[in-house]
């Protein structure tokens, strides 16, 4: 079970992982059979359903991102969290609103991940 504290380490470690821009920082947060569905990956890989299946492919995702948003950075704004899950809120460079629901696994890695996108 999540604790606050724990939710909001892992918050505070992935967002500066994030503008660490060190793809192996970001990568560590997540498992081996990861799932992320992204209205961003559906654009940025070209693949309907937005969905990045495994730590290989999130990679290479993340790579191409990163790649293409030279300039991101992420601004922590709100922690949620349950049993066994968080929520992100947070605003990216542009002030673009977004949301990440994450499932954690027992290693506190990162198993699922649906993310969400507001205005700016």
């Amino acid at each position: 079970m999540l604790t606050k504290e724990n939710a909001h380490a892992l918050a505070h470690h992935w967002i500066e992982a994030w503008n660490s821009h060190d793809l192996d920082r970001i990568i560590e947060h997540y498992a081996d059979d990861v799932v992320l569905v992204s209205p961003v990956a559906a654009r940025l890989l070209g693949v309907p359903d937005g969905a990045v299946r495994g730590k290989a492919a999130l990679r290479a995702y993340f790579r191409k991102g990163l790649a293409v948003y030279p300039e991101l950075r992420f601004e922590l704004t709100d922690v949620m969290w349950g049993i066994n899950s968080i929520v992100l809120c947070y605003t990216n460079q542009i002030n673009t609103k977004s949301a990440e629901f994450m499932e954690i696994d027992s290693a506190a890695r990162i198993i699922k991940v649906i993310a969400n996108y507001g205005a700016a």
